[in-house]
Parts: structure tokens; C-alpha cells; sequence
């Protein structure tokens, strides 16, 4: 019957190359295929190839240094996880893999995870005055760039690191791909503040403002509104939306294509900003009403409306656009 034949079929192929009773390199090839139709032959089927090479082995025990410390402690045990002495700091640039009598024994380090965890447990105590003494302080990279504090901060979630953050957007102190990534972090901050909103609302007046930085910051703006009720009188949120308005412009009016692009994105922000939104609606209803205006600001000008409460009267908007 069709429920005893194989639908899905799986094949792993690797390659090891061993020099010196030492794992050197190690190559494998993964196909997984999927028959959803037997009879008819009919599917698909994905093929996987990676690759695991040993760059080098570096054996040196530290004791109380920091995260950024490029070495490592190699102990031989088997497949199993097991605590280090907690005054002793590992780090590794690469998995080490070593064989002896057929069996494979792993370089496992721990402790490199758990320092920057507890240094984002340590910065969600620090004040704003405190993080910015920090940032001087430690404002250095580690070996391959990486700067650990910029990692930590999306992750800490407090007022004081989301205000660090503007700061190191505004001077221009951080790379492009840090800040796209300080702003999709601000959909995740699960408690936001209005401290939070006033600080990041200047950005969006800047010309150099992205798509991230509006979504980013009004994703922050509907969690705040989700937890707060009348959050539209609430001055920090008030900002954000006055600079929002101001794009509209009344009516949604373009000039050329580049300002065609930057209206539905101010649209989609306005949407993506939830029950603050609602001050908005009768300019939203004249960007969709107006027959004059490209379909693809009327189509986001009534898509900007998913959040706004019931209770905004729509009705005429949508006579207007059905007539």
C-alpha cells in the first residue's frame, strides 16, 4: 500500500583525513529526498556538503583574563560535557579534533558562552552613566574585530543600553551592519519604555534614516502601546507619530520614484506602529482616497490601518476607495 512505501530517504558520505592519528580535514555530503507522490515519480530532493577543516592547535591555560583572550586549554575526555574550574577562561578559534585508538575525543570549551552571557546579565545593572563610562574604557576590538560589548548590547534590553545605542548610532561610532542590527533588536525588547521611544524618535528625522531604523523603532513603539493603554498621550510616542504625519504631508503627495519608495515605507511604519496610529487616520483616509495617487500608496495607506483600534471609524475610507 502507499502508507508502506518510503516517502522520505536519507544518505550521509564522508570523507576523513587523518595524518598523524590527527582528524586534519573532514568532508560530507548529505542528500534527502522526498517522494510525496510515489506512483507518479514526483518530489524533491535537497543535497548538503560541508566541510571541517583544522586550522590549528594551540594548548595554554589562563587564569582570570578576560572574554577577549584568543587561547585555549585542550583536555582529551569523552563526547560528554563537563565544568571547568570556574577561575579558568577558554576560548578557541576553531573545533580541535583529535583520535586515538579509534575513538574521537573533543577540544570542548564552555566557558566562552557563559562570559558573555553574564556580561549581559552584568550590563543590564549599569546605568546609563555607568555604560557610557564603559564604552570609553573598553571602546577596543578583540582578534577577528570582534567587539563584545557591541554583541551584548541588543541583548541587555534596558532603558540605559537602548539610549548607549542611539548615542553610538547618532556619532557614527558603530558599523553599518551593528546598527541594522541595534535597530531589528528594539522588536524584541519585551518590556520598552517611553524613555526608550523619546530617545530613539530623533532618528527618524534623520536623512540618512533606514528602512530598519523606522520599522525597528515603531515595532517598539506597538509593544509599548500593546502594554500601556492610551499610549497616544503619551509625549514620547506622541513624537514618533508627529514625525510620521509630517511625511504624509496631508495627503501622501509624491514627486518622483525615490520619494514614491520612502512614502510607502513612512506607510508601512505607520502601520507597524499599531494603536498609535489612530491620530493618524484621516490623513491615511485622503492617501487612499485620492485616485490621482499611484495604486501602491492607496494599497499602503489602507494597509497601514491592520492596527488601528475598531473604534477609528473607517467607513467612509472604505466607500471611498470601493466607489
Amino acid at each position: 500500500s502507499q502508507s508502506e512505501q518510503q516517502i522520505l530517504s536519507s544518505q550521509l558520505e564522508c570523507v576523513q583525513s587523518i595524518k598523524d592519528g590527527v582528524l586534519e580535514e573532514a568532508k560530507c555530503t548529505e542528500s534527502d529526498r522526498v517522494r510525496l507522490f510515489p506512483q507518479q515519480g514526483s518530489g524533491a530532493e535537497t543535497r548538503t556538503q560541508s566541510a571541517l577543516k583544522l586550522l590549528q592547535v594551540e594548548t595554554e591555560t589562563l587564569y582570570n583574563k578576560g572574554i577577549c583572550n584568543d587561547s585555549s586549554i585542550s583536555v582529551q575526555s569523552a563526547l560528554k560535557y563537563e565544568n571547568s574550574p570556574p577561575s579558568q577562561t577558554v576560548h578557541s578559534k576553531a573545533l580541535l579534533l583529535e583520535s586515538k585508538n579509534s575513538c574521537f575525543f573533543v577540544v570542548v570549551h564552555l566557558q566562552t558562552a557563559d562570559l558573555f552571557m553574564t556580561l549581559v546579565f552584568e550590563l543590564r545593572h549599569l546605568s546609563l552613566e555607568a555604560l557610557r563610562s564603559l564604552w570609553q574604557r573598553s571602546s577596543f576590538k578583540c582578534r577577528d574585530n570582534w567587539q563584545p560589548l557591541i554583541d551584548a548590547l541588543p541583548s541587555c534590553a534596558t532603558e540605559a543600553c537602548v539610549v548607549l545605542m542611539k548615542d553610538l548610532i547618532a556619532s557614527g561610532e558603530v558599523e553599518e551592519d551593528k546598527v541594522e542590527y541595534f535597530f531589528w533588536s528594539f522588536t524584541f525588547i519585551p518590556n520598552p519604555t517611553s524613555g526608550m521611544i523619546e530617545s530613539l524618535a530623533p532618528l527618524l528625522k534623520s536623512l540618512r534614516a533606514s528602512q530598519s531604523c523606522f520599522l525597528g523603532v515603531t515595532a517598539l513603539v506597538h509593544r509599548f502601546c500593546s502594554a500601556h493603554s492610551s499610549c497616544d498621550i503619551v509625549p514620547a510616542v506622541q513624537s514618533v507619530m508627529r514625525t510620521l504625519g509630517k511625511f504624509l504631508g496631508g495627503n501622501c503627495t509624491v514627486q518622483d520614484s525615490e520619494h514614491l519608495s520612502k512614502m510607502q515605507l513612512v506607510l508601512k511604519a505607520i502601520g507597524n506602529a499599531g494603536l498609535a496610529a489612530a491620530p493618524l487616520a484621516p490623513a491615511l483616509s485622503s492617501c487612499a482616497a485620492l485616485r490621482s495617487h499611484p495604486m501602491e500608496i492607496r494599497l499602503a495607506a489602507v494597509h497601514a490601518f491592520r492596527r488601528v483600534p475598531c473604534s477609528v471609524r473607517v467607513s467612509d475610507l472604505l466607500l471611498q476607495v470601493t466607489a
